[in-house]
């Protein structure tokens, strides 16, 4: 998103959901891509999820900020039908964690990760966005370190399997010392997920898929996955999702099924919009990804607040119904 924060949005979700949202039909989603597989090394591929055997592939979801009162946010997922989500955190005590753990199992619905941001001040932009987002500025990236660290003994606690952020503007050039800098620092929060029985995912967006797929290579652990962002390759003019997934596809774990528009501004990312409406072609990828025997979840992302962000959402959950089968 460019014109507001991503946080602010995710803890502001979860009251816009709130809005008279009644009980509908669940569904599901998928991971790993076999014939593409076969052509890499074991070294290079990301493992398989165990969260994922035996359950229904593509399966639907949403992701929500969970707040203080996880309850509040995992019924709504459960009255809009959605068997999934992926829980944003800001805040991290044990507290919490028993909170949340509690409402995922009342519910039974399954959190496929945990997401988490920050701290500091994040810019969704092409000028401010390489100066704050991720692990690759060094001024926050210390910290940004040790809150990821905290947001994989809350999952721990919670039964997630798996934790998730963006890492920012990776550079392009493998010699740059902020793109070593970078894989250190990645090598050093999934190993600590390895360590908790993890897998660590990166967000897609603000580096090309070559570059993502460099860098995982170079951290060299079996426990790194990509979230793949449909819309997010779009919005920062990085790549075209049907294109990307044929490189991405062996470590994808996880789906946002996002839609957006091409950038016009060089200053700006392009235009988020309603799933269907954008330039994401949803059938290619849907049809590619069960080509792939993709097992995870399908997330569903709507970055706006309010009465509007519920009907898109279950405007998307019918539309994606349709693809998934």
């Amino acid at each position: 998103m460019n014109k507001h924060n991503r946080r602010a949005f995710l803890q502001t979700s979860t009251v816009a959901l709130a809005a008279g949202l009644g009980p509908v039909a669940a569904l599901g989603g998928g991971v790993i891509a076999d014939d593409l597989v076969s052509h890499l090394s074991a070294a290079q591929v990301a493992p398989t999820v165990p969260a994922n055997e035996e359950r229904k592939p593509l399966r639907l979801g949403l992701i929500l900020g969970i707040g203080r009162d996880p309850h509040e946010a995992i019924a709504k997922v459960h009255d809009l039908g959605l068997p999934t989500c992926q829980a944003f955190v800001d805040e991290i005590d044990s507290v919490l964690a028993g909170r949340l753990r509690e409402a995922l199992n009342k519910y039974q619905i399954e959190a496929t990760s945990l997401v988490v941001g920050g701290p500091g001040r994040e810019v969704w932009d092409f000028y401010g966005g390489p100066l704050t987002i991720g692990l690759v500025p060094r001024g926050t990236r210390d910290a940004r370190i040790a809150h990821i660290k905290k947001a994989s003994d809350f999952a721990k606690q919670c039964g997630i399997a798996a934790v998730q952020t963006h890492c920012g503007f990776i550079p392009e050039n493998p010699n740059d010392p902020v793109y070593k800098e970078t894989v250190a620092a990645m090598r050093e929060v999934a190993g600590y997920c390895k360590r908790n029985g993890q897998n660590f995912r990166y967000e897609t967006g603000q580096e090309t898929p070559i570059t993502l797929v460099r860098a995982i290579q170079d951290v060299g652990l079996d426990n790194q996955g990509v979230n793949f962002d449909l819309a997010n390759l779009i919005l920062y003019g990085k790549a075209n999702p049907v294109d990307a997934i044929e490189l991405l596809g062996p470590y994808v774990q996880g789906i946002h099924a996002k839609d957006g528009l091409w950038p016009t501004n060089p200053k700006e990312l392009g235009q988020e919009v309603p799933i269907g409406k954008g330039k994401v072609d949803f059938p290619r990828i849907i049809g590619r990804l069960k080509e792939l025997n993709y097992r995870g979840a399908v997330t569903i992302v709507r970055e706006i607040s309010g009465a509007q962000q519920v009907e898109d959402v279950r405007a998307a959950k019918a539309y994606l119904e349709k693809l998934t089968g």
